[in-house]
């Protein structure tokens, strides 16, 4: 499919040989993206939710948004050329909105407010459901893993004797993640509760309502929901319990180097931005604080 598309670019559009080449790296790079996430993946089984996940990662990774955009550029040429010809059945490229060409600073839940949302127990449904999306949002928050990390999590990835979490990221490397006691005794309580409801469930970690293994939109609903409860960010995802992660790590003296690994984050370059928001951080809290600020 992608063949077709950079001849059509090469001998219909009469397109550059440079505009081409670049089309090629984009288009290659998000199916490799894709494809890593799942096996059974392919160009008609994408939706906007992984393009979206696809340019979060780009933007982690430390492209700037105009970077972005040109990627997302060549992905929408694609599927309108894939939709004309019949490849595809629908084009989730339509409505996935590029980021703004000047990169924003990271949006963060106040740790005052992660703590109100974790702590007090009339926050959360009961039941399993409420005990399922506590331990999903405090794993988010004390880890900063990603959406798509948290979702492929097996249960083999969690060693309790060794509190710490294998975790699977882009291109399939993998980074250990330490974790605390609060985490361990919210783990071990959903897994005995899951386990009694489902006890002949797969290797998955968190399950649906189905006892299969749990999907990203849901994952996003809920995390979306519990936020809204504490905080009236606009944004209120996975990726922004992941900065709220790092800004906490940041605000209470981690170093930058092990923030990045923490992360996994390839450069240094990626984490950067967050010394950016615990500085804004820090100068709000003087000039409010200050008599002659």
């Amino acid at each position: 499919m992608i063949e077709d598309f950079l001849n059509y670019l090469r001998y219909e559009r009469n397109r550059s040989v440079l505009t081409v080449r670049s089309y090629e790296r984009s288009l290659r790079d998000f199916e490799s993206y894709f494809k890593n996430l799942e096996n059974h993946l392919s160009w008609e089984s994408v939706d906007s939710d992984i393009i979206r996940d696809w340019m979060e990662s780009l933007m982690d990774k430390g492209d700037m948004a105009s970077t972005v955009n040109n990627r997302l550029s060549a992905v929408r040429s694609f599927f309108r050329f894939a939709l004309a010809r019949g490849l595809v059945t629908a084009d989730p490229a339509n409505v996935v909105q590029g980021p703004k060409k000047q990169k924003p600073l990271p949006q963060f839940v106040r740790e005052s407010d992660m703590n109100r949302l974790i702590d007090v127990p009339q926050m959360w449904e009961r039941g399993f459901s409420g005990l399922r999306a506590r331990t999903i949002i405090i794993l988010f928050y004390e880890t900063g893993v990603r959406l798509a990390e948290l979702v492929a999590l097996d249960d083999q990835d969690v060693d309790f004797g060794m509190h710490q979490l294998k975790v699977t990221g882009k291109r399939n490397k993998q980074r250990i993640i330490p974790f605390g006691d609060e985490l361990e005794q919210v783990l071990a309580e959903y897994l005995r509760q899951r386990d009694e409801q489902w006890p002949h469930h797969g290797s998955a970690l968190f399950l649906n309502d189905k006892g299969e293994r749990i999907g990203r939109s849901q994952v996003r609903t809920l995390v979306n929901r519990y936020l809204s409860l504490v905080t009236s960010l606009k944004k209120r995802s996975p990726h922004v319990l992941r900065h709220s992660f790092a800004t906490a790590m940041l605000n209470h003296g981690a170093d930058l180097e092990s923030v990045r690994k923490l992360l996994g984050h390839t450069s240094v370059a990626a984490t950067e931005i967050y010394t950016h928001t615990t500085f804004e951080h820090l100068k709000k809290a003087y000039e409010n604080a200050h008599p002659r600020a």
